[in-house]
């Protein structure tokens, strides 16, 4: 029989093997933290390798991802989908094994890791989904969803601004199914952290609420066990176990070096690597009898076999709750979803009431909310601002944990980051709040969601100078023209309250995307539409108010620029222009549509073009041309009532007119 040290040393040998042969990559973390993995993958994780998507398996995140040949070598081991050659492929274009973990490239990976934080943010997320969901679904003698979240994490991940707030909020939240394991190694790319890192991170975790193991030998098997066995038992508290390792662990000459965090060892170094563990074997051959010892797949098929008969008698006493479990982890929509969100966006339109975007987002909320017990909201303590609660909304505490709505404190990146991590656990559509501006500290978590193509909602509202006085550090200028550049993400600026309802269902049903839902501060008209203008909503854009005869100028607008064009659209015909006004709520949804359609909106032989937003002006090009007009920011904001913004940055009807005169009369 193997000895654990050998078993680890596959691990050691296979991360040295492929970044050599990559000729880049991490093989310090590794080597460092093998011995902590084989103890916690072979002794203690519930996984089924022959199915990564079952509903009750432990969550593992490596935050530290750089070192990505840890977790492939550890899904090649086990039996998952990833075989020898994956491995020899790591780094390489269109490869299973890319540099860091990607969601979506090799069964098992349940994040994709690289920006330091963020793995340990996305675990919090993935391990209050589970509390959230034990609570609303468990019964008495029923414990279908009964399972931890594992994340190792280094030094880097620590330092990053974004462990402190995903942190502190796990502790407050009592999330004791989470058990995070700091690779105390003392090491980064600069060389020893001591110079530049010096918290006291037990008494850190400690003050964030956490248990605290401290002082683990991460060489050490049987320490190592016993510190997970003790993390296990806490289930009030999440657990930090602070494990002391060499970083590049079995590498003679450059162990608990940074010569070993970030390059391969050299074919020299692994030579000595190899005698220096005992390992005798030629690059990526692993003995028949170690892949044995690791193999978890019957182990994992009986493990989920036994939660199927569970689950069995669970549907049996509590049917309706089984089958509403197996609809939401699907991520199917209820019964009735289709003809429901219909219903409430014609309703609208017949009621056409003034109402601020925002306001229109709560209204949203409070007609799908009853039908949608998935919905998992919060805002970064800007609820009465953002107005993302709603009639049936119950905030989850480390006490109760069976509500629905979050409240994330004052931690924008944070949240964004725990609802991508709630996204990936799957059972609920995320969704979460803060002012627009303030998508700038959320950034990177943004961009995480739509890399990963998870369907989180991110709610910003206060979405131009319109939102006023509180001037140009609370007033967004760049910030949509940036979720609009970014690949994967729809983002949506409606300018009344049924393209807000729009917008809405347009986030509920997706699956594939995350979604930015953009609202304002300031009451905004209803527009008219008739039953095609109504169904076109949804397309992004369209021709919301159109001329007798052929249009000579096209008026395009979002959000609250759109009431404007429609002014000036009515003094343009009144003195004999042809106008067309379009409203694009959303720009990418209007791009994906078919050629023929956006010919229909945009014909190309109207070059007269005008778009009008209160945002950075240079966006628009792509819709307008070099020879169209824009009237939009060139600068930040000022502090002013937002009449008063408006009028002196030329979002006026008089400007529109003036521009549009100037332009057909050039």
């Amino acid at each position: 029989m193997s000895s654990r040290k050998e078993l680890a040393n596959a691990i050691r040998a296979l991360s040295m093997d492929a970044v050599q042969q990559a000729n880049s990559g991490h093989p310090g973390a590794p080597m460092g933290m093998a011995d902590i993995a084989e103890v916690l993958w072979r002794d203690f994780l519930q996984h089924n390798p022959t199915n990564p998507q079952w509903a009750n398996r432990d969550r593992f995140v490596l935050s530290n991802g750089h070192g990505s040949m840890l977790i492939y070598s550890l899904l090649h081991l086990t039996g998952y989908d990833l075989g020898i050659e994956d491995l020899k492929q790591f780094r390489q274009l269109h490869s299973r094994t890319p540099g860091h973990p990607e969601y979506g490239y090799a069964p098992g990976v349940e994040t994709t890791t690289g920006p330091l934080g963020q793995g340990i943010t996305n675990a919090v997320g993935m391990a209050l989904a589970e509390k959230v969901l034990a609570a609303q679904f468990n019964r008495p003698g029923h414990e279908v969803v009964d399972h931890f979240t594992y994340a190792f994490m280094g030094d880097g991940c620590l330092m990053e601004g974004i462990s402190h707030e995903a942190c502190s909020l796990a502790g407050t939240l009592g999330l004791g199914k989470l058990i995070a394991f700091w690779d105390d190694n003392g090491i980064s790319i600069d060389g020893e952290v001591e110079g530049w890192f010096s918290d006291d991170t037990p008494k850190r975790f400690e003050a964030y609420g956490w248990h605290v193991i401290p002082a683990v030998d991460g060489h050490d098997s049987e320490a190592i066990r016993a510190a997970i066995e003790a993390a296990r038992a806490e289930t009030g508290k999440p657990t930090l176990i602070c494990t002391k390792t060499v970083i590049g662990y079995g590498s003679p000459n450059k162990s608990g070096s940074h010569d070993c965090h970030g390059a391969p060892l050299g074919v020299e170094e692994i030579s000595a690597a190899r005698d220096f563990l005992g390992w005798t074997h030629a690059p990526f051959e692993v003995p028949a009898e170690i892949y044995q010892a690791w193999d978890a797949k019957r182990a994992g098929a009986e493990a989920e076999s036994a939660w199927e008969a569970k689950f069995a008698a669970y549907a049996e006493a509590h049917p309706q709750l089984a089958a509403e479990f197996q609809r939401r982890m699907a991520s199917e929509l209820p019964e009735g979803w289709s003809d429901h969100a219909d219903a409430y966006i014609a309703e609208l339109q017949a009621s056409a009431n003034k109402v601020a975007t925002r306001k229109a987002s709560q209204d949203c909320l409070n007609a799908f909310g009853p039908l949608l017990p998935e919905l998992l909201g919060g805002s970064a303590d800007l609820t009465p601002s953002n107005l993302t609660n709603w009639s049936g909304s119950k905030s989850v505490t480390a006490e109760d944990a069976s509500g629905n709505y979050l409240h994330y404190g004052v931690r924008e990146f944070g949240m964004s980051a725990i609802m991508n991590g709630i996204a990936l656990h799957g059972g609920f559509k995320p969704y979460g709040a803060t002012f627009l501006m303030f998508m700038e500290y959320a950034r990177n978590a943004v961009r995480m969601a739509a890399l990963m193509k998870q369907p989180t909602i991110f709610v910003y509202t206060h979405d131009s100078i319109g939102l006023g006085e509180d001037g140009p550090t609370h007033q967004p200028v760049e910030q949509v023209a940036t979720l609009r550049l970014t690949p994967n993400l729809s983002t949506w600026r409606p300018c009344d309250a049924v393209e807000s309802a729009v917008a809405w269902r347009y986030a509920v049903e997706s699956t594939e995307v995350p979604t930015a839902l953009i609202f304002s501060r300031q009451g905004l008209e209803p527009m008219a539409r008739n039953e095609q203008t109504l169904a076109n909503v949804a397309k992004g854009g369209y021709v919301l108010k159109d001329s007798v005869g052929k249009p000579e100028l096209i008026l395009i607008a979002t959000g609250s620029e759109v009431e404007l064009v429609m002014k000036a659209a009515a003094e343009l015909e009144a003195a004999g222009k042809a106008v067309r006004v379009v409203s694009m709520p959303a720009t990418d949804v209007f791009d994906a549509q078919d050629a023929a359609y956006k010919e229909s909106v945009l014909p190309s032989d109207v070059t007269n073009r005008i778009a009008v937003e209160a945002l950075i002006a240079d966006y628009w090009y792509k819709y307008v041309g070099l020879d169209g007009r824009i009237i939009g920011m060139t600068s930040f904001g000022e502090s002013a009532p937002a009449g008063e913004l408006f009028k002196l940055f030329g979002f006026t009807v008089e400007n529109i007119v003036d521009t549009a005169n100037e332009m057909l009369n050039g």
